[in-house]
């Protein structure tokens, strides 16, 4: 059975793992920091390992982005 996407917040220190993400990206060009974001999108995507879970989070994303 496929595992459902969690989207209750799982994060012990949210704010500390979002500061993680912002440091990542300082002093990277625009496109240093999207080729990092690729990375990192795929690095996780292998560790889900789920098609159906990363279909669920793609979807997710992707909420609210269009003007349906």
């Amino acid at each position: 059975m496929t595992d459902a996407l969690t989207l209750t917040p799982n994060l012990a220190k949210p704010d500390d793992s979002y500061a993680l993400l912002l440091a990542a990206h300082e002093g990277l060009t625009k496109a240093q920091s999207d080729a990092l974001n690729a990375r990192l999108i795929l690095l996780l995507a292998n560790h889900i390992g789920d098609s159906q879970v990363l279909k669920q989070a793609l979807t997710e994303a992707k909420r609210g982005l269009r003007d349906d």
